[in-house]
């Protein structure tokens, strides 16, 4: 996503100003960091540069790919989304991770600010008991660093968060992109590299009403990301894919951007 990003911005199409953030799951990071006003090339170079990147924790070997079996399980086996998600909590809660405290120091480390600058950025968690999903910003009385750790908690990977009596877990559990809490905006850019069942439906509503542009990975950004995303070694080869094809899509998100 940092890569897209970067790649348009280096095309002429910076669209870091939009009036509207909303990001699940590692897009709550970009999103975040965006929104602190961080310059886009910075971030990219923090993501590709070996000597820039953060320190990141390596997840046990297999558990996405556990994850990503037992939601198609779920999928088949059980019709009520809510209960889906209840029972990802289940796994989450009795999952065996790195402690909470370590996770958050990673997610502190990745955002250039952590305290809610004022542009309006939500952020999409799923609370672990219930099922629910709740919307973060600065409204919450939650911590940015908290927010944005519950919405990247993936169930079975990295710990829930504990965020006043409640835990949370990624809010990729109710939607990839969540894309229908854009539905209020008639021109939307969504880039979802992990794209489900939900987002063409939610983008045909939108361009129903509006304009929209889709971003999800070509090719090269899937072979860059290899079988298991969360591993860092695919940090500077799906950024680099990213940028390349940031720079292929400018010339359509350029005609969404430039409308009045």
């Amino acid at each position: 996503m940092t890569g897209v990003l970067a790649g348009l911005a280096d095309a002429g199409i910076d669209v870091s100003d939009a009036e509207f953030l909303l990001g699940t799951s590692a897009g709550s990071v970009v999103a975040a960091q965006v929104a602190s006003g961080a310059d886009l090339a910075s971030l990219y170079r923090a993501q590709v540069e070996p000597a820039l990147q953060q320190r990141e924790l390596i997840p046990r070997e297999g558990a996405l790919a556990e994850v990503f079996a037992f939601v198609e399980k779920l999928d088949t086996e059980v019709s009520d989304p809510l209960e889906r998600r209840r029972r990802m909590g289940e796994v989450a809660l009795a999952a065996d991770t790195v402690a909470e405290a370590d996770r958050l120091a990673v997610i502190e480390a990745r955002l250039p600010s952590h305290t809610w600058s004022e542009r309006l950025l939500r952020v999409v968690a799923v609370d672990a008991v219930t099922g629910e999903s709740r919307l973060f910003d600065r409204t919450s009385g939650v911590s940015l660093v908290d927010a944005v750790a519950a919405s990247c908690a993936v169930p079975g990977v990295w710990p829930p968060v504990t965020i006043g009596a409640a835990r949370y877990i990624d809010g990729g559990i109710r939607s990839l992109t969540n894309l229908d809490l854009a539905a209020d905006y008639t021109r939307v850019l969504a880039i979802a590299p992990m794209p489900d069942a939900t987002l063409e439906a939610d983008a045909a509503a939108i361009a129903g009403r509006g304009r929209i542009e889709v971003v999800t990975p070509d090719d090269p950004s899937r072979v860059a990301f290899g079988t298991d995303p969360l591993v860092p070694t695919t940090r500077t080869p799906a950024g680099h894919a990213g940028f390349a094809q940031g720079r292929a899509a400018a010339p359509a998100v350029a005609a969404l951007w430039s409308e009045a």
